[in-house]
């Protein structure tokens, strides 16, 4: 099946909050006890539409067929600040991805990802990063596949209660 990609537009966020409602039930809510599953459904909408809007950010939506076809996948991502540490990293962050499960395996991530790096480098960044949780080996197998390597690992020890 053809897919389209299209910048979201702010009559999209409720497509792009529902994709993204299904990324936290998929991946946060299978992987961390302390995921808010509910978040973008609740209290989704203003962060989203403020990615469609941002100067910064960008939100992309996957669609089968034509440009208003039903939405299949969703990438978000934002510009960084500044960082002091690293005054001359310019950092595109992947924040969010994600394609629903019968378009898996047919080239849309990657579309997604090819058009997250035409935009970050066009906005003069010379670095991407996305995070992923270490149990996700799909996803993270997908983005080394895509020239992503591992820079930082954060560990956790659950403290109960």
């Amino acid at each position: 099946m053809e897919v389209t990609l299209t910048t979201a537009r702010v009559e999209d966020v409720p497509a792009l909050v529902a994709s993204a409602a299904a990324l936290f039930r998929e991946d946060g809510g299978r992987r961390d006890p302390f995921m808010d599953v509910d978040w973008p459904a609740r209290d989704g909408h203003d962060y989203y539409r403020g990615m469609v809007t941002g100067v910064r950010s960008l939100a992309l939506l996957a669609r089968a067929g034509s440009p208003d076809g039903p939405v299949v996948g969703h990438l978000t991502a934002r510009l960084r600040g500044r960082d002091e540490l690293r005054p001359d990293a310019v950092v595109a962050e992947l924040v969010s991805m994600r394609v629903d499960e019968e378009h898996r395996g047919h080239g849309v991530g990657a579309r997604l990802i090819e058009g997250f790096f035409a935009w970050a480098g066009e906005r003069g960044a010379n670095q991407a990063v996305v995070s992923a949780y270490a149990a996700n080996t799909d996803a993270i197998r997908f983005y080394r596949a895509r020239g992503f390597a591992p820079m930082h690992v954060s560990l956790r020890a659950d403290l109960g209660a």
